[in-house]
């Protein structure tokens, strides 16, 4: 700031500057400041990397490894598929990252282009025409296509028997992207015009998922679950097929990518007198105004029609493909014919069990950390383990299952999940993240009551559940047959802790339930069973030391003189 009046012009004009220059000194921003030799910008891009002192700070860097970490905090086991869908997911959240970079570029340019290239004298008057560009003389004009690459989009078909994970893990890779997700069920589709749920259906929910935001729901993931369950039969018997091969019809062109007017219905409006929030106006169960024969609610308006083009949005198939492992191995064992040819046993382990053949035949390379190693008298060595057939599917084995080839061809990555044995559901039901165990434990404590299993109790349950054959979801099923008496008995009483034991698992006897003033014997019954169960554990790993499970390696040491 100038004090006083200027005695010249050169004054004034030093002061002027002075002002101009400190007001340019103040307007910087910290973002865009660099100690190149760029020097200084009045614009932000935020799509280009951070200048300046914060350019070295670390970021939370998004790869399809952490992807996979963070999944083997939920889901036990399937470590080739982890791999396969955080990959696909990975590359779709980087192509989603590409468009909306590339769109708003577009909209800079689009708005610079305009600006430069208006005339001042135009859209000064109504009616006036813009000016007109004649492109010159020629016979002919050259073509440029500037469009840039585009990647397109993996789909992925996730296949294997129920209950081992397939949901769980694109849920929980979905959330942590905060990528637009909705699952639906196959099986109630049906072709247009007839009784049942239109495929366009699966759009409508990724579209209420992203809180009606279209450009959000644009760049989503869908999830069509039971999709095994549209292959069209392999004898019709004349009739017309409207849930299989027309749904695999009508679904081709979504997959594809095509625009669908999505319509919604007009919101109805609550009746007067039912509570909005249960929780601040008392429990709608006790309110009089929840009967059939109220007022029904009114309508808020029209509903609304949203236009969503489908070319990116991801597509994940899952479904349990029941049968798929017999064509497989159908498949496999046809040239089985002439010498050093393999031979199909009696039954589908002999194949399933032969480690080579199951190597040659995978299409990809199988990775160490999937082998199991077992240490034989101080010498590590890989033991047998039965591979999935699931794995060699190959677009033949899917059209003879009963899928159209189109609907094969863009489908181009393919997940096999492995069932469950008794040793991971053990895991389940103690080391995922949100564990079975963890959430009955956090329920009995919610009424002031300890919930305890033992080891062998747990192993109890792992066997129980995996005599359903129902995967991981008969964990629920057991525990729940097992707690339904202390569910109903604990609260309220004096009982403060709940013991399940080996022969509880077994069902031989009833839960044990403690009082307050029991507190030792309920951690002395824990501390003897735990005791006995690892000298039982011990015992066996002393006696299967050399089992026939590695006969092989045995069998050479003894000829060798090894043993």
């Amino acid at each position: 700031m100038l004090l006083g009046r200027p005695k010249s012009l050169k004054q004034l004009a030093a002061g002027s500057s002075f002002i101009i220059s400190t007001r340019r000194w103040l307007s910087y921003n910290p973002s865009n400041f660099s100690f190149g030799s760029a020097g200084y910008s009045s614009t932000v891009d935020t799509n280009s990397p951070t200048q300046g002192p914060l350019a070295d700070a670390a970021s939370v860097k998004l790869t399809p490894r952490a992807l996979k970490q963070h999944l083997d905090r939920f889901v036990v086991g399937q470590s080739r598929s982890k791999r396969i869908l955080s990959t696909a997911i990975y590359h779709h959240y980087k192509r989603v990252t590409q468009i909306r970079q590339r769109q708003e570029e577009q909209d800079d340019l689009l708005r610079s282009s305009q600006v430069i290239g208006a005339h001042p004298a135009e859209d000064e008057y109504p009616g006036q025409q813009r000016t007109v560009h004649i492109p010159p003389k020629g016979d002919y004009l050259p073509i440029h296509d500037y469009t840039p690459l585009t990647i397109e989009k993996s789909n992925v078909l996730c296949l294997g028997p129920t209950g081992v994970g397939k949901t769980l893990m694109l849920r929980t890779l979905a959330r942590v992207l905060e990528v637009p997700f909705s699952m639906s069920d196959c099986t109630p589709f049906t072709q247009a015009g007839y009784v049942g749920e239109d495929a366009d259906i699966c759009i409508h929910r990724l579209l209420v998922a992203a809180n009606w935001d279209v450009r959000r729901a644009e760049t989503g993931i869908v999830c069509l679950d039971e999709f095994d369950k549209i292959a069209k039969p392999k004898s019709s018997h004349g009739a017309k097929d409207i849930s299989g091969e027309g749904v695999q019809q009508a679904l081709l062109k979504i997959i594809e990518g095509t625009t669908l007017q999505i319509n919604t219905k007009p919101e109805r409006r609550p009746p007067q007198g039912l509570p909005q929030n249960p929780i601040n106006g008392g429990s709608p169960f006790n309110s009089a105004s929840t009967g059939m024969g109220g007022g029904g609610g009114s309508s808020s308006g029209k509903g609304e029609t949203f236009t969503v083009d489908t070319s990116n949005i991801l597509f994940i198939f899952t479904g349990a493909f029941i049968g798929m492992d017999k064509l497989i191995i159908d498949r496999v064992s046809k040239g089985s014919i002439g010498f050093n040819a393999p031979v199909r046993g009696a039954s589908a382990d002999d194949l399933v069990e032969d480690k080579e053949l199951m190597q040659k035949l995978t299409p990809f390379f199988p990775t160490p950390e999937e082998d199991d190693w077992l240490d034989l008298g101080g010498e590590v060595v890989k033991k047998k383990k039965k591979f999935n057939p699931l794995q060699m599917t190959e677009p033949g084995d899917l059209i003879s299952f009963g899928l159209i080839p189109e609907i094969v061809g863009r489908i181009p990555v393919i997940a096999a999940v492995e069932s469950l044995d008794e040793e991971m559901l053990v895991r389940v039901l103690t080391e995922p993240r949100n564990a079975l165990i963890k959430q009955y434990e956090q329920l009995f404590q919610l009424s002031g009551v300890e919930l305890r299993l033992t080891s062998p109790a747990l192993r109890e349950v792992a066997k129980a559940a995996l005599a359903m054959g129902t995967g991981a979801r008969g964990l629920r099923t057991v525990m729940e047959r097992l707690l339904s008496d202390a569910m109903f008995e604990s609260p309220g009483s004096s009982i403060k802790h709940v013991l399940l034991t080996e022969s509880v698992a077994q069902r031989k006897q009833p839960p044990l339930y403690f009082a307050r003033g029991q507190q030792h014997k309920f951690h002395s019954m824990i501390a003897a069973e735990e005791e006995e169960w690892a000298v039982k554990q011990q015992r066996t790993r002393r006696q299967s030391r050399i089992t026939p499970f590695e006969d092989a390696v045995v069998e050479k040491k003894r000829a060798t003189g090894g043993l």
